[in-house]
């Protein structure tokens, strides 16, 4: 397989808790997120991720993913686990028992490009630690918060040991590359969107995107 398309799913369906600005704009309908699961049930060059740990990934995601036997990766927010809207232990728990993958969006959603010290900390080590101790094995796969990242952050990963980033850059990505960039539902996707993602960007937009991609890892 010479590439893959990631896709990222952020929220489905109502909301139980307040948005950040902006965030409606990832945030789908059940039928939206029906409708990219039916595309890509058959393509193995797809892979599905979910971001930010809300409640939907298990009471909304998890029984369509399972009733078209996909896979997806879930990458939560460790210092927001319990809170009102988003996953809890029990719900990470039973995301693992039903086959499915976890890794760490950090400990708050914060900018990683924007850390201190000690919020470097909490995102790329404690987060890590309390996933590892619900998981039961070592988490080192990562998402990286709104995409945001330059040469320090790619810095700090690696030195923390992550196997596996996951950007929201867009475009299609090597499969066993360290780097992984993504595809975000929108909440205006629709035939034409799906079809876009999934045949991948033109050869302009291809330059374009590797040209921000080099950018982002040199700044």
């Amino acid at each position: 397989m010479r590439a893959v398309t990631n896709l990222t799913v952020h929220g489905i369906g109502e909301t139980t808790r307040e948005l950040e600005p902006g965030e409606d704009a990832t945030w789908v309908s059940v039928e939206q997120f029906e409708q990219v699961m039916d595309a890509v049930a058959d393509r193995p060059d797809v892979r599905i991720t979910f971001d930010d740990g809300n409640d939907s990934d298990v009471r909304i995601a998890l029984p369509r993913l399972l009733e078209r036997g996909l896979k997806a990766e879930f990458f939560v927010l460790a210092g927001l686990l319990g809170e009102p809207g988003r996953l809890d232990a029990d719900g990470v728990r039973e995301l693992l028992g039903k086959g499915m993958r976890v890794g760490s969006h950090g400990w708050r959603h914060r900018d990683w490009r924007t850390l201190t010290t000690a919020q470097a900390a909490e995102e790329l080590e404690q987060a890590h630690e309390v996933l590892g101790e619900l998981t039961g094995s070592p988490v080192s796969r990562v998402a990286i918060p709104f995409g945001s990242y330059d040469r320090r952050v790619l810095r700090r990963l690696r030195h923390a040991g992550v196997t596996r980033a996951y950007t929201s850059d867009g475009g299609r990505a090597r499969p066993g590359s360290w780097l992984q960039a993504r595809n975000s539902l929108r909440h205006d996707l629709d035939d034409s969107w799906i079809g876009g993602v999934l045949a991948g960007p033109s050869f302009g937009r291809r330059a374009g995107k590797l040209g921000m991609r080099l950018y982002k890892r040199v700044r």
